[in-house]
């Protein structure tokens, strides 16, 4: 945290470092995390001294987010997951598909 933060900062990057942390979030990727949440916060707010453009112009602030833009997640099952839903359904032939094939074959 910068030099001369509001304890009601520094609470809040605890919060989000301990948070990330039980996600499962290395201890730098949750110090990296908390540190770019509480800045955006802090620009918004009026409280940083050269806010960024992105920051004070996004439309939702980063609690309100969520993290929605971090957990998309894969748009689509991958090979082995296919083949797995196809090996508990039994579908013959599926050990020489391809993703594309055995998506067909389940009907994806």
């Amino acid at each position: 945290m910068p030099a001369g933060s509001s304890p009601k900062r520094e609470r809040q990057y605890e919060h989000i470092k301990d948070s990330a942390e039980k996600r499962g979030a290395s201890t730098g990727r949750a110090k990296e995390i908390a540190a770019r949440t509480v800045n955006k916060e802090r620009a918004r707010s009026g409280e940083a001294k050269q806010p960024g453009k992105v920051s004070t112009q996004d439309k939702k602030s980063a609690s309100q987010r969520g993290g929605e833009r971090s957990h998309r997640g894969p748009v689509s099952p991958t090979r082995d997951q296919l083949y797995e839903e196809a090996r508990k359904r039994n579908i013959h032939g599926r050990s020489s598909m391809n993703k594309q094939q055995l998506a067909k074959a389940l009907g994806h």
